[in-house]
């Protein structure tokens, strides 16, 4: 008996789509729709060797995750199958989650740190790298760090991953900060005004995720107390905090 699929919607939140990430490297997303709906000729990316593949480096925070989802959900809406996978959670057992993900177009890796040392996993890792190659599917890999700064005991590994495109993300600024706001909460239906939006961002810090919960509290916290989001309101939700 057949599983249906959820609705895109449930499986990548509307909040991390391509078209939604703030202050993208130039390039970046263009790069990464191209990837995730195999249209690589007509944007002008186009590898030898097939994809153009893609490595995503930066700190905690920046965003990296959003852009894994975004493009699984860009690879679906072509009507492409995509998976994501944190690293972290198939740690020590990688061999067999990514066998369970072969047969799909496109596979968002998160969080290479997480099996950096691990012998097993790498050897893992690098298999996958040249089995998604040779049947022509799309990988996107993402790291706290660069290749050549990563602890990988597998020279080929390391050898693979140094030739994808790389994509390095940086912290938001105070401006991107509060456009991210701006847009999660037009997103939700929720009325924040410029007072409220100053008093939020100096009170919350730059990661991407933290400001989607935040957001989310918001929202059940003014629907529950039928009020405004004002700053009077956000000093008794989240002053205590």
């Amino acid at each position: 008996m057949s599983v249906p699929q959820l609705p895109l919607a449930l499986r990548y939140p509307p909040d991390q789509r391509l078209d939604t990430y703030v202050d993208a490297p130039e390039g970046a997303i263009a790069q990464l729709r191209a990837l995730a709906t195999q249209t690589q000729e007509t944007a002008g990316y186009v590898d030898p060797a097939g994809a153009d593949w893609v490595y995503l480096a930066g700190p905690a925070g920046v965003g990296k995750t959003h852009l894994l989802l975004g493009a699984c959900a860009a690879a679906e809406s072509a009507g492409r199958r995509a998976a994501y996978l944190p690293l972290m959670a198939a740690a020590g057992r990688l061999r067999d989650a990514l066998y369970a993900l072969e047969g799909n177009d496109l596979l968002a890796l998160d969080g290479i740190e997480a099996i950096a040392g691990n012998r097993d996993d790498e050897i893992a890792l690098f298999d996958t790298h040249n089995r998604a190659r040779a049947a022509g599917a799309s990988l996107i890999y993402a790291a706290r760090d660069n290749p050549d700064e990563l602890p990988l005991s597998l020279p080929d590994l390391r050898s693979r991953l140094s030739q994808c495109t790389r994509i390095v993300l940086t912290p938001l600024d105070d401006a991107g900060r509060g456009e991210v706001l701006r847009q999660r909460a037009q997103r939700r239906g929720l009325a924040l005004d410029e007072a409220a939006l100053d008093w939020l961002l100096k009170r919350v810090d730059r990661d991407l995720g933290g400001l989607t919960a935040l957001l989310d509290k918001l929202d059940r916290a003014s629907l529950a107390a039928q009020r405004r989001i004002t700053v009077p309101f956000l000093r008794q939700t989240l002053g205590a905090e």
